[in-house]
């Protein structure tokens, strides 16, 4: 018995699109257009799929918003955290590698502009409010461990993380208002000013270490 072979498929197959493709997708909308234009019709256009599709990776139009902010979520607050955990950098070194981000180029620009819209996102959105708050107050409160790791006082280490945070995120947003050479001279700037200890306590650590020194001469 003969069977007759397949015909040919005209044009190469299609990659199979996965989750993460579909998120990239929607945070490239909500960066250009707002949280508005994060829809499913017009992301399977974008990507020239069929919107049945997006329905074998998310339940609906809120599922992928939610993954959409989890993976924000982990890359800029988890991942970034961990990252310089596992450098095995000294407090101070980890903090001016905190201040430099601003200053890395198209990722740093990226990565602004995806907060930015977040940030945008979370202004009339409860759930986006609530992942934004959880991301503010676990930089802040990682940034304040390293401060009092420094031996700065709670409430000190609490304000200079306050104030290293604005500084990150008003440096990143205002990326294109300086030259590099400016936004290098304030980020030395920034690391001295929030790295100094207060001259009262420099005074007292150093009555310290001379009566320290005194002893051991004896």
């Amino acid at each position: 018995m003969s069977s007759t072979p397949p015909a040919p498929r005209s044009g190469a197959a299609k990659p199979q699109l996965t989750p993460a493709d579909w998120v990239q997708a929607a945070t490239e909308v909500l960066v250009d257009n707002g949280i508005d234009a994060v829809r499913v019709d017009v992301l399977a256009k974008t990507m020239g799929v069929t919107r049945g599709s997006f329905y074998w990776h998310f339940r609906d139009r809120e599922d992928l918003l939610l993954q959409v902010l989890k993976t924000w979520h982990d890359q800029a607050t988890e991942d970034l955290i961990n990252r310089f955990e596992r450098s095995g950098a000294s407090a101070a070194a980890l903090l001016g590698g905190l201040m430099s981000l601003p200053l890395r180029g198209e990722a740093a620009v990226r990565s602004a502009s995806i907060e930015l819209a977040v940030r945008a996102w979370a202004r009339r959105d409860e759930l986006a409010r609530k992942v934004l708050d959880e991301v503010d107050a676990k930089r802040l409160a990682y940034t304040s461990q390293c401060f009092i790791a420094l031996g700065f006082g709670f409430q000190d280490a609490r304000h200079r993380s306050f104030a290293l945070y604005s500084y990150v995120i008003g440096e990143a947003l205002l990326y294109n208002q300086s030259t590099p050479e400016q936004r290098k001279e304030r980020r030395e700037y920034m690391e001295k000013f929030l790295l100094a200890m207060p001259l009262q306590k420099t005074k007292l650590q150093n009555n310290v270490t001379a009566q320290s020194d005194r002893k051991s001469n004896r």
